[in-house]
């Protein structure tokens, strides 16, 4: 799960632990967050980030400045230059309030909001390489609905906030899913892997269709699915094999890696294309 602030500061407030919210309001030019990105700060912790570097020290230091003293609000507005150590060359306006329940509330409505508005993404399968993806997936700002007829094959601790669903109908969930949506199909199954790629080819909506295999595997899946009908254009949709072919690591934590930055990859063009839902894309 990416971070998630508001169980963070309903922990803080319930202990009674000052904190306080440094929000960047405004960011223009080269910066190392967005508007709207947000951390929290106490005496001797923080979580989430505003982008590290000379900014968030200047975030912290104020920020604890703030809470040792009488005052419930300030701004905060820093040139991103050689003056500051940084070379960014960008400008960001940060406000920084002391925390309470209405923050809470505020913080949790926002959350809320953004998980709402992730890409779907649906990964067939359990095995060695799915539960490897499974962990990749999970810190990134996306939906992920994890599948796999076998439930004794997922992890007793899951990872995230990884949906876990145990159903021999995966060709339901293809076609239940959402716009926009990603599948990655992983099965411990050749047909079923074939079965899951036809529904998905069956929808001309969806913005990703990834499967594990070969080049021949490929070729095999092709055949079959122009046997269906398919026409060419779509078939040619299938990414197969996933994660590109310039590194050739079969170990199931590299091939994640992999996997996982060619799906943002893709989700980020469609969200600048105007095609998808929101993925942020920082420079």
């Amino acid at each position: 799960m990416t971070d998630a602030l508001a169980p963070a500061l309903a922990s803080l407030l319930a202990a009674d632990v000052p904190a306080a919210e440094v929000v960047v309001a405004a960011a223009r030019g080269s910066t190392p967050r967005e508007a709207g990105a947000r951390m929290l700060v106490t005496a001797d912790a923080i979580h989430g980030t505003i982008g590290g570097g000379r900014l968030e020290w200047a975030a912290i230091e104020h920020a604890r400045r703030l809470l040792a003293g009488s005052e419930v609000e300030a701004a905060l507005d820093m040139p991103l230059g050689p003056e500051v150590g940084q070379c960014c060359g960008g400008r960001v306006r940060l406000t920084i309030r002391r925390a309470d329940r209405a923050t809470l509330a505020a913080l949790a409505a926002a959350e809320r909001a953004e998980a709402a508005g992730r890409p779907t993404v649906l990964l067939f399968g359990a095995g060695h390489v799915g539960r490897a993806l499974a962990r990749a997936l999970a810190p990134l700002p996306l939906r992920v609905r994890w599948i796999d007829p076998r439930p004794d094959q997922f992890p007793a601790a899951l990872p995230g906030a990884i949906e876990v669903v145990a159903t021999d109908r995966l060709v339901e969930e293809v076609h239940l899913a959402p716009t926009g949506a990603a599948c990655l199909v992983l099965t411990h199954s050749h047909a079923l892997d074939f079965e899951v790629c036809a529904a998905a080819l069956g929808r001309d909506d969806l913005a990703y269709l990834g499967v594990i295999g070969s080049a021949t595997k490929r070729a095999r899946f092709e055949r079959g699915l122009r046997e269906l009908g398919l026409p060419r254009e779509r078939i040619a949709r299938l990414v197969c094999p996933i994660g590109g072919s310039e590194v050739r690591d079969k170990r199931p934590a590299v091939i994640a890696a992999l996997v996982a930055a060619e799906l943002i990859t893709v989700l980020a063009r469609r969200e600048l294309a105007g095609g998808g839902p929101v993925l942020a894309v920082t420079g």
